[in-house]
């Protein structure tokens, strides 16, 4: 009677674990499938059907993310390696391309300006006081020929120094047949002083001629003008008294311009005297000249960030006007490197990021060094070598998939 007592409390005992290992095996047969959508494996749904987010059909979860096998997902778990099998990779639309060895050049554009050239601007200035009785130098924008009569003004002083000089040359005369050779030289001395005034108050070479001539003393004097190219300022109007050291107009030569190109900071090692470059023109779209840097400016525009580049061009037919905008191309060689597309390279602002295919199906995240841009691609420094495939397409998916599985390695947290 006692045994049967204690084999039926015995009994009692067991059959709590023997209902919880039943439970257990009933969950674990009814455990529904998981379906996730291959570009957000964060959505994940009961059924099949569409991704809200993106349209694309969902696969299972353990299809998706299903390893070549237990021992390389284990291998994986907690690394920056992702494993995907041929099903995932081609609905997650993965696609791979080998790092090359290729020439790398740089197109730096830059907006630039027509100016005038500074060594090519004249200024007119008043070295005598008078009145403009006639001006030839008539509007802003006028083209005019150096040695043309730029106006004729009335001044005392020149008539005084005209008298000065025919007086001395009278003298001279005179003393020229002196026996005295100190009395021939003074004469002779006075007369080149005379003169000398004369030119100096910018009196023609032309007028002193003809005051030889006619021995008469002239009211007006021509002043001439200094230099070939357009009138670009005028302060003087007929009947105007003007007086030493006045601004009377500028003659500026645009046979030869500048183009001054503002180039960002970051470009400032591209840039060298003598480097090439090509000149666009907005005018005449079919149209380019080419140019070289002839200086850099030595300040940054604090605002802008930028510095100055400048250009010299020749200007047949004055086409180039100052003021016009042109567009810059600077083109520089920076020789051999490992280039990969730039869509292959993820940039999360603080690394650059790469996933490498070092095995099929197998991905592995490299931080790079990335250097220079060039047609859609993009210079490696350091982190892979050429003949590495890379991920150049579905990268984030890629990046998902390798920050969750070190997450789950890692457990919650």
């Amino acid at each position: 009677m006692n045994r049967r007592v204690a084999l039926f409390v015995g009994c009692l005992a067991l059959l709590p674990l023997v209902l919880l290992a039943s439970c257990s095996r009933g969950n674990e047969a009814r455990a529904p499938e998981l379906w996730t959508c291959p570009m957000h494996p964060g959505y994940v749904s009961d059924h099949p059907g569409s991704c809200p987010i993106c349209n694309m059909d969902l696969v299972r979860k353990d299809a998706a993310r299903a390893p070549v096998n237990s021992a390389a997902a284990a291998a994986t778990a907690g690394t920056s390696e992702v494993v995907l099998s041929d099903a995932g990779a081609q609905l997650a639309g993965v696609q791979t391309e080998a790092a090359r060895v290729g020439h790398l050049k740089r197109k730096t554009r830059a907006s630039g300006s027509v100016v005038a050239d500074e060594r090519r601007r004249v200024r007119a200035q008043s070295k005598i006081s008078g009145w403009v009785e006639k001006l030839a130098v008539g509007a802003t924008g006028q083209y005019v020929h150096k040695g043309e009569a730029a106006m004729a003004i009335y001044s005392p002083a020149l008539l005084s120094a005209q008298s000065e000089y025919l007086l001395a040359r009278d003298a001279a005369n005179r003393f020229a047949g002196s026996e005295l050779p100190e009395v021939r030289r003074g004469g002779q001395d006075l007369l080149v002083a005379a003169r000398r005034r004369l030119e100096l108050l910018d009196v023609p070479e032309s007028f002193i001629v003809e005051l030889d001539r006619t021995r008469t003393v002239q009211r007006t004097v021509d002043l001439i003008v200094p230099a070939t190219g357009f009138v670009t300022e005028k302060a003087v109007t007929l009947g105007q008294e003007i007086v030493p050291g006045m601004d009377l107009y500028t003659v500026t030569d645009l046979s030869r311009v500048w183009v001054e190109a503002a180039f960002y900071e970051s470009d400032a090692r591209l840039l060298a005297v003598g480097r090439a470059a090509e000149i666009h023109l907005p005018f005449d779209p079919g149209k380019s000249v080419s140019a070289k840097i002839s200086y850099i400016y030595p300040t940054v525009d604090a605002q802008a960030r930028t510095l100055t580049a400048r250009f010299e061009l020749a200007n047949p037919g004055f086409s180039l006007r100052p003021g016009m905008f042109v567009d810059v191309e600077l083109e520089t060689d920076l020789g051999e490197a490992v280039l990969v597309p730039e869509t292959a390279v993820l940039d999360s602002g603080l690394s650059k990021v790469v996933f490498v295919e070092t095995a099929p199906g197998r991905f592995e995240r490299r931080t790079v060094d990335v250097g220079e841009r060039s047609d859609g691609a993009i210079q490696i420094v350091r982190g892979i070598a050429a003949g590495d495939k890379v991920a150049t397409k579905a990268n984030f998916l890629l990046d998902a998939e390798s920050r969750l599985g070190r997450d789950s390695a890692t457990g919650p947290r």
